[in-house]
């Protein structure tokens, strides 16, 4: 039996060692969801623990829940359980801020590090915020910084003198191609430039070991793979040796020595502490708590492999399914070079995803023409990516995508 047949891969669902972790996510009836690269799906202990935190720890234990619930040391938690997923070293990470005010902070502290260097390097086509933060402090400083973007195969020739911070997104949010952390970061400090690595699309994806890699700081997010909810809060990493000179453009009371002495001036907390600014958000803190220890029960070795698979699954089958129908495959085909995702291009992208979500499969589209499918192992089945190429098919083979509903523009892509 071909191991593409749908029978096969009702085998290999069966088969599946992460098969269980599905049913611990509320998936609705009849959809196929791809997206899970843009907003992680709904875990089923969140609401629980969310409503105990409304209810219970806000409601009864009111200001007093800061000491008795723990919520004072609810963000060192968190981020002591996300550094076991980006191989970051014990009290390296801190968790608060969005990813742009993360990155933001990150990025100021790099460039103090380097006041002989006016200019940040990044690759072309990054995720559009980096860039936008990027050029924002950079006129901000009005000390000469600027921004250069340099082709991927041209980024090692860039690392010139003036550079101080290389700023780059591990895996690419539109193509999921993904860079190689350890040598790009070991060709950046060759040439006395610093490294601020975006893992908004690796962390709880793909195996990230940022110690091993001697990474310098690093930034992501906590409402994709890591499932915390839309708008979960962000998380940053330092490496410990960086700490003590460490000068963050945002000095907020939770990054002060003594939060709680309520000083005039200003004194840096120790370590990677120093990276908070504002009051935690308790309630997001406590949904992506949730997220974050259900990534961590999932072997990431067998999470990497099974995304592997999957998308390998998708492209063989959309070659021998949708061959016809003019799709370009943007995510690179070899494995090492390809994160959690599986990305392709067509002129009508966009009515075809609406389409497509019409009819069940839930993925989105990065103008102009790309659409995305979130590779998710936790969630997914290996039938699933049967079962949406074939509704991929019908849509294209039938011109469904040409109806007129599916022209109208959403504010969100």
């Amino acid at each position: 039996m071909p191991s593409n047949t749908r029978p096969a891969l009702e085998q290999q669902d069966r088969d599946d060692p992460l098969a269980a972790f599905r049913d611990r996510f509320a998936l609705p009836d009849g959809v196929i969801y791809l997206d899970g690269n843009s907003l992680g799906a709904l875990p089923r202990a969140t609401p629980a623990r969310v409503a105990e935190v409304v209810a219970a720890e806000w409601g009864t234990g009111l200001i007093r829940s800061w000491n008795a619930a723990g919520w004072i040391d609810l963000p060192a938690q968190v981020a002591g359980r996300i550094a076991t997923l980006i191989g970051a070293p014990t009290g390296s990470v801190a968790v608060g801020d969005s990813t742009s005010v993360n990155l933001f902070k990150l990025l100021g502290a790099a460039l103090a590090l380097r006041p002989d260097r006016r200019t940040i390097l990044t690759e072309a086509g990054n995720f559009p915020t980096d860039s936008y933060i990027a050029q924002g402090l950079a006129a901000l400083l009005a000390q000469g910084h600027s921004l250069h973007e340099a082709e991927t195969d041209a980024i090692l020739a860039a690392l010139g003198p003036d550079v101080a911070v290389l700023l780059l997104t591990h895996v690419n949010y539109r193509t999921g191609a993904m860079h190689d952390m350890a040598a790009l970061t070991a060709a950046a400090h060759a040439a006395g430039t610093l490294v601020l690595w975006d893992l908004a699309h690796s962390a709880g994806a793909v195996p990230v070991d940022l110690a091993g890699c001697e990474a310098d700081f690093a930034v992501g997010c906590g409402y994709k793979f890591l499932n915390g909810g839309p708008g979960a809060p962000s998380f940053l990493f330092a490496a410990p040796r960086l700490h003590a000179a460490l000068r963050f453009p945002i000095t907020g009371w939770f990054g002060h020595a003594a939060p709680f002495a309520f000083d005039a001036v200003w004194r840096p907390a120790d370590g990677i502490a120093r990276a908070m600014a504002g009051t935690p958000p308790i309630l997001s803190l406590a949904a992506l708590e949730v997220g974050v220890a259900l990534a961590q029960e999932a072997p990431m070795n067998l999470v990497r492999e099974k995304a592997l698979r999957l998308g390998s699954l998708f492209s063989e089958l959309l070659a021998e399914h949708c061959g016809a129908f003019g799709f370009r495959v943007l995510t690179p085909a070899d494995p090492a070079l390809r994160g959690s995702q599986f990305s392709i291009a067509h002129s009508a992208a966009y009515p075809i995803m609406q389409a497509l979500i019409a009819h069940g499969v839930i993925g989105d589209v990065r103008m102009p023409d790309i659409l995305r499918f979130g590779l998710t192992p936790l969630t997914l089945r290996y039938t699933d990516i049967w079962d949406a190429v074939q509704v991929l098919r019908t849509v294209m083979a039938d011109e469904v995508w040409r109806a007129p509903e599916y022209q109208v523009r959403q504010k969100v892509t």
